[in-house]
């Protein structure tokens, strides 16, 4: 069932008009369907049924409180990449011990309070993070849970900004040094060796580049078996392409198959790390039209939302589909440039955009549930938008709009 749709020309969420919760809340205004975020959670969660698995959702997709709240009650673990994001999953509710902690740089202060809470598992990014994990737990008197991430060398075949298993990518411990980082890791008193760790890329839509990595993986599973370290779970991450475009979505339950068959009789645990999947198809993003101009031969449609709203466009050419929200089959098209009020010329949701539009009116930027709020900023002194949950007929403000002046109240003149 479709979530977000248009039904009368008008695009609703769920139940709700996009039009009325414009009215309502403002704009510019990230829009989150709690049942699509149920649903796509659901998929991976059944996708993986009959084998021992833990479904984590990647927060930094999409931390809102509500939404981290909505997959708590699913029953939901978690991957993190921050201390800041480990207190939102505690704030919405979350279990400590359903939380793994991925990231390169994780500090001290974050490393200790994720110890003494009892997290699920940290995945160790490098030797360097491994020895000061060990130091740190052995000072509290813990043993620490650890995962170790392997950088397999595999091609995810994604746009360079969000690839991460290739040997140029700052992620990971590569294969070369995995077998004695392992080694390493089992001599260690404070150190509990759990699982093996892969995470190539985000926006994949093709099974060949996981399999490709399960292959590393399990290999070096077995290898360690056969010295005595035996991996209790295998932590596939997450990457799961959407369409944005053209894109073909990953087909879930293939995945899934993929990864069960390759794990095949191998008593371990299948953890795995979705964010954009879950998170991105159940968002929108209404702004209004301010100004319809042209230069010469180029048409502008310059809008109420910017790049700071929505950063992706800029910042990797990223692809949002751009639609009416009133669909009127009487306007004249004409092809547009989307662009904000941002003093930037990388300030635009969409290039050559064919649309039947006049000023004021609404426009609804697709997919933009993950990596879009969360990226939001201030610039050019611009508040963060609203964020609203509907849940069938019902409407909910989950992030309220930042105001201006609230911006500076932390900031001091000098004397």
């Amino acid at each position: 069932m479709k979530t977000i749709e248009w039904r009368d020309n008008v695009l609703t969420v769920e139940g709700v008009s996009c039009v009325t919760l414009a009215e309502d809340y403002g704009t510019p205004l990230f829009v989150y369907s709690r049942r699509a975020i149920e649903t796509a959670w659901r998929e991976f969660d059944t996708a993986l049924t009959g084998h021992d698995h833990l479904v984590c959702y990647s927060v930094k997709a999409n931390s809102n409180l509500a939404v981290l709240q909505t997959l708590v009650k699913l029953g939901s673990g978690f991957d993190i990449v921050s201390g800041g994001e480990f207190k939102r999953v505690l704030a919405a509710g979350g279990s400590p011990d359903r939380i793994v902690f991925s990231g390169v740089g994780k500090t001290a202060q974050e490393i200790t309070t994720c110890l003494k809470a009892g997290i699920r598992c940290f995945n160790v990014e490098s030797i360097s993070e491994l020895e000061r994990l060990a130091i740190l737990a052995e000072e509290l008197g813990v043993v620490a849970p650890v995962s170790l991430r392997i950088n397999p060398d595999v091609d995810a075949q994604t746009h360079p900004y969000i690839s991460t298993g290739l040997k140029e990518n700052k992620f990971g411990i590569g294969m070369q040094d995995a077998m004695a980082t392992y080694r390493r890791a089992a001599d260690l008193s404070s150190i509990d060796v759990q699982g093996i760790d892969c995470h190539i890329g985000s926006q994949l839509t093709r099974i060949e580049p996981y399999a490709d990595a399960l292959t590393h993986l399990l290999t070096l599973v077995d290898k360690l078996r056969d010295e005595g370290i035996v991996i209790s779970h295998i932590d596939v991450g997450g990457g799961q392409g959407i369409q944005y475009d053209q894109e073909t979505p990953l087909d879930i339950a293939a995945w899934a198959s993929c990864v069960r068959d390759a794990v095949g009789a191998r008593k371990m645990e299948i953890i795995a790390e979705p964010g954009r999947y879950i998170a991105g198809p159940a968002g929108v993003l209404l702004t209004r039209v301010e100004y319809l101009k042209s230069n010469d031969s180029r048409h502008f449609a310059v809008v109420d939302a910017a790049m700071n709203d929505v950063i992706r466009p800029a910042l990797y050419g990223a692809w949002q589909a751009i639609e009416p929200v009133i669909k009127n089959p009487q306007r004249a098209v004409r092809v547009y440039d989307v662009v904000g009020p941002i003093c930037e010329s990388a300030d635009f949701l969409g290039k050559q955009r064919s649309l039947g539009i006049a000023e004021n009116d609404l426009l609804a930027v697709m997919s933009t549930g993950a990596y879009c709020a969360v990226m939001s900023s201030n610039y050019n002194t611009r508040p963060r938008s609203a964020e609203v949950m509907v849940d069938g007929e019902t409407s909910q403000l989950v992030r309220a709009r930042e105001q201006v002046d609230a911006l500076f109240a932390d900031e001091y003149l000098l004397p």
